[in-house]
This record gives C-alpha cells, sequence and structure tokens, in this order.
C-alpha cells in the first residue's frame, strides 16, 4: 500500500475512543479583499483532468451568471489508482487485508486486530463482528451491500462490515458541472447542517467538489447512523468506498488519486470545488500547512487566487463551504 498517510493502529492507542467527531465550518463572511474586484481568479484548467470527459456547456449559477461550464462526465470508478481492499477477511488479517477508519482525527488501519478490538475501541461489548473462529461477518453480494447501508439498517445486518464491490456499479457514469471561471461572492455558501457543515447552513450542494479523475469529493460520511446500527463501512486506503447510487467516491484526501505539483513547492492540486476553485492538498512540500484559511478552508495567493485546502484526512472532510457561486 501507498504510504502517504498517518495511519494508526489499534494496539498502539492508549486511551480507548468513546465517540466520533467531526470537523465544522462557522458561519462566517470572508474578509472584504478575498472577494474584491482585485483578486486573481483562475480559470479550470481542463487538461488537468485524466479518465473523463470533459465538454464545455452553458449553464447558470446559484448567482445568476449566465456562463460556461466544463461538462465532466466519469465512470464510478477511478482510473489512475486500484480500489479497495475494505472489509479484512479474518481477525489475524494484517493492514493490507482491509481499509481505513477515519475516527475523532485519527486514520486507523481496519485490520483484523481493529475489528477484534471494535468492543474496546468504542467501550461497548455489543461490538462482536467475527465468530469462533475469527472469520468476520463481511456483506458478501449487491443486495446485502444496499440493505446493510439502508439508514434504517435490519438487525440481520448487525455486526457485520459492509463492502460494496465494483462489480455492483459496472456501467454507472457521474456527471459533474463546474464554472470555467470561478465567480466569487460577497458571501460564503455554507454547507447544509449536518456532518461537516455548520449549524445554520443552507442548502449548499452536498457534494464538495471532484478529484482530478473525476471522482466525487463527497460531503462527510453518516458514521453515526453506521455504528449506531453496529456496522462498519471501511474506506480503502485511498479515502473510498461505493454504494450503488454514488459510485466509488471519496470522503478523504489520503494522496493516492492524481495531484498536480506547483513549481513554488505549495501543496499540489488534487481537484476542483463546485465552485470551481481549486482544492489542493493540506500540506506543503515542506511538511507546512497555511495557518491563515478562511472558515471555508481557503485563502488567496498571488499564483493561485482563491483556492482551498483539505482537512486532514481524519475528520472525514474536506471543505466546509463554497465562496464561489456553483452551477445549478
Amino acid at each position: 500500500m501507498k504510504n502517504s498517510i498517518i495511519k494508526t493502529s489499534f494496539l498502539s492507542l492508549a486511551i480507548a475512543v468513546t465517540g466520533f467527531t467531526s470537523c465544522s465550518g462557522d458561519d462566517d463572511q470572508l474578509d472584504d479583499d478575498t472577494s474584491g474586484d482585485d483578486t486573481l481568479v483562475i480559470n479550470v484548467e481542463q487538461s488537468n483532468f485524466t479518465g473523463v470527459t470533459v465538454t464545455t456547456v452553458p449553464c447558470t449559477l446559484s448567482d445568476g451568471t449566465l456562463t460556461d461550464c466544463f461538462q465532466i462526465t466519469t465512470g464510478s470508478i477511478p482510473t489512475d489508482h486500484q480500489v479497495g481492499p475494505w472489509c479484512p477477511d479474518n481477525i489475524a488479517d494484517g493492514a493490507d487485508g482491509g481499509g481505513i477508519w477515519l475516527e475523532s482525527g485519527q486514520v486507523y488501519d481496519v485490520d483484523g486486530a481493529f475489528v477484534q478490538n471494535m468492543a474496546t475501541f468504542y467501550n461497548d461489548p455489543t461490538w462482536l463482528m467475527y465468530d469462533a473462529n475469527g472469520d468476520i461477518f463481511v456483506t458478501d453480494n449487491e443486495q446485502d451491500c444496499i440493505n446493510a447501508a439502508n439508514p434504517n439498517v435490519g438487525a440481520q445486518y448487525e455486526n457485520f462490515c459492509v463492502e460494496c464491490l465494483p462489480s455492483y456499479i459496472t456501467g454507472l457514469e457521474q456527471t459533474w458541472t463546474i464554472p470555467i471561471t470561478p465567480v466569487l461572492q460577497q458571501t460564503a455558501t455554507l454547507f447544509a447542517t449536518g456532518p461537516g457543515g455548520p449549524p445554520g447552513g443552507n442548502s449548499a450542494p452536498s457534494t464538495r467538489g471532484i478529484a482530478l479523475n473525476g471522482i466525487e469529493f463527497s460531503a462527510p460520511a453518516p458514521v453515526d447512523n453506521i455504528l449506531g446500527a453496529y456496522t462498519l463501512a471501511p474506506f480503502d486506503d485511498a479515502g473510498g468506498h461505493i454504494n450503488v447510487n454514488q459510485g466509488y467516491h471519496y470522503h478523504a484526501a489520503t494522496g493516492f488519486s492524481t495531484e498536480i505539483a506547483q513549481s513554488d513547492g505549495h501543496a499540489p492540486l488534487i481537484g476542483y470545488a463546485l465552485d470551481g476553485h481549486g482544492i489542493y492538498a493540506m500540506t506543503n512540500v515542506d511538511g507546512t500547512t497555511a495557518t491563515d484559511l478562511d472558515a471555508l478552508r481557503g485563502h488567496t495567493d498571488d499564483t493561485r487566487g482563491y483556492h482551498y485546502h483539505v482537512d486532514a484526512a481524519g475528520n472525514n472532510n474536506f471543505i466546509n463551504g463554497l465562496q464561489g457561486a456553483y452551477a445549478n
């Protein structure tokens, strides 16, 4: 596996985690100089995308602007990295046998030891996701995947590891529309109330953006619902998993998808938000992170104009809102 994220083994944990903490933005307006007329605006660059079909279409943005957008159509599986695995088969399996879990700002390997020790990890003896032979209960067909992913999951799936496979979404396509030229707004569009969204959030789209490989940067995974049903739906090492409606989608940026390096040592470009502003990795080449990010996780420089930096992978979050108008 590519060693691009810091993962924590259960066995190295000193204190058991008892709850999930998600990142949320603040209901703040950005500084006036961010959305002023002199702010550098960088167009979306079509050649930055890989493994997708890009066409130019007329579009209307959320502020009424009539403009041109890129329409990006992609299959539901990335072409630039492998997907899976998600659930290990047995409690003896190592890290290569499973994916990752995002919990309280940390990234954990979902190996056999993690599954074996979930009752301790969550301080709840109900967790017992394996049999007397150590074999882990895993959904093994498409219907089980659909049933176990239902918000009202039945008791028969309690203590199952939910694994939806690429073969379940053959032929599924996704289409995203983003403005070629971003249009900054005086007031930010905050994501709706819920995981990763601030209180009082509005009706912004739930999708945060798209990676350069065309895969969705999704809203935070509903981990409270998942764990509340005594199920586990791991992400692969790339931060993604599958459901039959969305296809494969990311809940964290872990460095597996296509990146475009910046000549000045700035964090690489990894995708675009739905308002057309670039989304960059969290960390610069020298290991530093930006200290002047606004409530949306954005800021401005003289090379990239206004742009975002993704949240830490363990926070189950990308960005907290949109500073630009987005395609209706």
